[in-house]
């Protein structure tokens, strides 16, 4: 009997904790009850304290005395709105509100008194009661407030399970100061702050919030030891790209979490800034600055005109999608042969605030009738193309399919476009078109020939090309299909190991939004027959983005997440180049953006090549194929590859 009591007895024990953390919000009604408690016990204590000196009020005004002094506190409560406040949340402006409040109480009840002295020729208030009551009112009223919110910003840190981790914000301006309010509020809490650091000497043996401020003389590993940090949160806004970088390297080292906020605005509040803060992506720690594109051309090129897109429906052709529509196109045809993620990219831009005309077709580059019907009925102005097979090793066991994609796709669009007179055609290629080593990029490379000597025959023959025929040209991009970062994500999520083909591996990135923004800028700066590239910083060991990616999520590098070398893939080189050995480079208006000068080919000829590949790619014979590839690609040299063979018969 008495073991059920027990239990009885933490069942209820546990109910009441658990309401407790689940209690809302009290309603104002009730708190302005609570603040006209204290002021009525303030005021006792005030009359008390007069009393004991030996000065008091005649007893018949009594009643007329508390009944004027609520009134008069009720109104000022009421003009200044000191209960529309959450207690739990008070802050300065709290603090402003109830001073405010209780002075003009105290200055109505000395006017009342000095009236009521005037008519009735005696005070209804001592005045120094009146300046005492004040200051006590204020004081207890703020305080309260004060220790609400400390026992529910204790209360739930500790309640909520979990160990709290013990964080150093870097920084000490209004950013860090923003976030660390932030951060002290959220519920449930994560972080338990133990200091800001500051990279310069100004703010030495300061405090912000109650703790104190570090100078960052010694390095961020020792600071974060000695105080037993284990996660830092980058809140500096000062800092460059290098110094950030160097900061994060620094942490992921030794094995400490790094967190970024971005800029605080002054009208966020601290839910929002809490949510902001996150863990580093890997996409921050590229080693270069961001692109800053000439929006004002690329809105011309753009604007109320009607925008083709093929391979949208992909990860490049679904972001080129999303920027074209912020610079008010008429229409935006998404053209792409994968069903649902077509469909997928539909609804998604239906929800977006935009006049434009969306208009989802479901087609393949490959069929030349389809796309003529497609060009007939919307007559595009612009065609961004996209549509492309890009993973070598299927193209590599594929040859002809990425001849009918990459090859025969791009020229039934191309011709098109020159028939129809589209102002402007922009072609997404790759740096695996550079010197390729690979099917795939053999078959982008004869693809960006092909456009240049259609445009440059046009030039010949007429004098000007009515169509704008430009290529781009870069290099990975974080966060595509297939590409390496969501692999290595998926592999660290699962436990490891990561697979890497080779230790020596180097790879130039850029994020899926730069890409993008090249290809628009590309379509307007361009005048016709060049190749974009762009300079893309410095190229970025894979093994070393290996375990910047196993630091981040909170591991260690082959002790808790396995790297295995696995060897090339076929076609696979250890280097990326962006320019061909013979190529030269010619600068543009931006700086980050050069034109690549190849030598163009004569069409005709071409013509007939690319005509007898598409030929021989119908017999699905991969080393016809292949060996017919190499033959228009002459810089073609397979690697890691059965084709490697032919190289010699080329």
């Amino acid at each position: 009997m008495e073991r059920k009591n027990n239990n009885a007895y933490k069942f209820n024990d546990y109910r009441f904790w658990t309401s407790l953390h689940n209690l809302g919000y009290l309603p104002r009604w009730i708190i302005l009850l609570l603040d006209l408690v204290v002021v009525s016990f303030t005021g006792i204590f005030s009359y008390v304290l007069i009393h004991r000196t030996g000065v008091s009020v005649k007893p018949d005004l009594y009643v007329i005395s508390i009944v004027f002094y609520l009134l008069i506190t009720l109104l000022s409560f009421r003009a200044f709105r000191t209960y529309a406040g959450i207690i739990r949340h008070s802050s300065y402006i709290d603090a402003v509100k109830i001073f405010f409040a209780q002075f003009t109480t105290a200055f109505l009840l000395l006017a009342f008194n000095s009236l009521y002295e005037t008519i009735k020729g005696d005070l209804l208030y001592l005045n120094v009661g009146i300046l005492i009551n004040a200051v006590f009112s204020f004081s207890c009223l703020f305080l309260y407030r004060v220790l609400v919110k400390q026992v529910f910003e204790n209360y739930f840190n500790s309640s909520n399970g979990k160990k709290l981790v013990r964080a150093i914000i870097y920084g000490s301006d209004a950013n860090a100061i923003a976030v660390a309010n932030a951060l002290k509020s959220e519920i449930p809490g994560r972080f338990k702050l133990v200091g800001f650091i500051d990279k310069s000497s100004y703010n030495k043996s300061k405090m912000i919030l109650g703790l104190p401020i570090l100078q960052h003389k010694k390095r961020i590993s020792v600071v974060m030891r000695v105080f037993n940090a284990e996660a830092l949160v980058i809140a500096d806004k000062s800092l460059l790209k290098e110094e950030k970088l160097a900061i994060v390297d620094e942490c992921l080292e030794f094995n400490y979490k790094v967190y970024t906020v971005p800029l605080i605005s002054d009208w966020e509040d601290q839910k929002e800034i809490s949510r902001k803060i996150k863990n580093f992506q890997i996409q921050d720690l590229l080693e270069r600055k961001p692109i800053v594109l000439d929006n004002n051309s690329i809105s011309s090129q753009i604007k109320n005109k009607t925008i083709l897109i093929t391979g949208a429906a992909g990860s490049i052709g679904s972001e080129i999608v999303r920027q074209v529509i912020q610079f008010s196109p008429k229409n935006v045809i998404m053209l792409d042969q994968a069903e649902t993620p077509l469909h997928q990219l539909s609804l998604e831009v239906a929800r977006l605030d935009s006049q434009a005309n969306i208009i989802s077709v479901i087609s393949d580059v490959r069929n030349k009738d389809a796309m003529l019907e497609v060009f007939r009925k919307y007559k595009p102005q612009v065609v961004y193309h996209a549509a492309a097979y890009k993973h070598v090793p299927l193209m590599e066991e594929n040859p002809s399919q990425a001849i009918f994609v990459n090859v025969l796709g791009t020229k039934n669009i191309a011709d098109l476009a020159c028939e129809f007179g589209v102002d402007s055609f922009v072609m997404v290629s790759t740096d695996k078109a550079v010197n390729p080593s690979n099917v795939m990029g053999a078959s982008k490379r004869i693809a960006e020939k092909y456009v240049q000597a259609l445009h440059n025959k046009m030039i010949v023959e007429t004098g000007k090309c009515k169509t704008k025929f430009i290529t781009t040209r870069f290099g990975n991009v974080l966060g595509s299909n297939g590409s390496v970062v969501p692999l290595f994500t998926k592999q660290i999520e699962a436990g490891g190991p990561i697979t890497l083909t080779h230790p020596d591996i180097i790879r130039y990135f850029m994020t899926i939004p730069e890409a993008c923004q090249l290809v628009l800028e590309a379509g307007a700066m361009g005048n016709g027959g060049e190749i974009y590239i762009f300079d893309m910083g410095k190229p970025v060991k894979i093994i070393d983005l290996a375990k910047k990616m196993i630091r981040l999520a909170g591991f260690i590098p082959d002790k808790d997440i396995e790297i295995k070398i696995i060897g090339l893939r076929p076609g696979e080189k250890l280097y990326e180049e962006l320019l061909n050995d013979t190529s030269k480079t010619l600068p543009t208006h931006h700086e980050k953006i050069m034109v690549a000068q190849e030598v163009f080919d004569d069409f005709v000829c071409l013509e007939h090549q690319v005509d007898d590949l598409i030929v021989i790619a119908c017999g699905y014979s991969s080393e016809e194929v292949v060996y017919k590839m190499k033959q228009i690609v002459p810089e073609f040299i397979s690697m890691n590859s059965d084709f490697a063979t032919l190289d010699k018969k080329a």
